[in-house]
């Protein structure tokens, strides 16, 4: 009988434990982009292709994590300013955003349909956190669900200083965009 009843726990903890990981949705190969360039001075841009993102379907909470020496520049001495001038990179190695979209519902989520929801959260990046809301779009195709976010940020907000000798071809503000498709685990 006790075996009868431990094999009866086990089989109701692996199920509870397989639910638990079918509401979660994660890639590791998500994709940021960034853009902080001004007209007529040379482009500033790079791009990290091997950004985490978690999505969680019961509770609409979305944890993302890149690491700053993820991101590949056009140039390499762009790179190396960016993360060892910049970003220091070795000292603030990863930028994290975690948050719950606001109005999320699985249940009203559907197939080949796209909805924007504002992800209010934090994001911590070079050792800074600060506050944010930003537009994300779901589509749901298959078993996949993609997401996008397109903002800005302003590298004062973090503690990022410019250089006076190059603060005329840097932007103000950083254009932010986020792809991902997330797989159900």
């Amino acid at each position: 009988m006790k075996i009868i009843c431990l094999a009866f726990l086990a089989l109701v903890s692996i199920s509870s434990i397989s639910s638990t990981q079918t509401d979660r949705y994660q890639t590791r190969t998500g994709s940021i982009s960034f853009e902080a360039s001004v007209p007529t001075f040379e482009p500033i841009r790079a791009v990290n292709k091997s950004t985490t993102v978690v999505l969680d379907m019961k509770t609409g909470n979305i944890a993302a994590l890149a690491l700053v020496k993820g991101f590949r520049f056009p140039i390499a001495l762009m790179q190396e300013h960016f993360n060892e001038n910049y970003i220091e990179s070795d000292d603030y190695p990863k930028a994290v955003l975690k948050g719950t979209l606001s109005n999320f519902d699985a249940n009203g989520f559907s197939q080949n349909t796209s909805t924007t929801f504002i992800l209010n959260g934090t994001l911590e990046l070079h050792g800074q956190k600060k506050m944010i809301s930003i537009p994300v779009l779901l589509s749901q195709s298959g078993e996949n669900i993609q997401l996008e976010s397109n903002f800005n940020l302003k590298p004062a907000d973090f503690n990022i200083e410019i250089p006076s000798v190059v603060s005329n071809k840097i932007a103000q503000e950083v254009q932010i965009s986020v792809k991902a498709i997330l797989n159900k685990k």
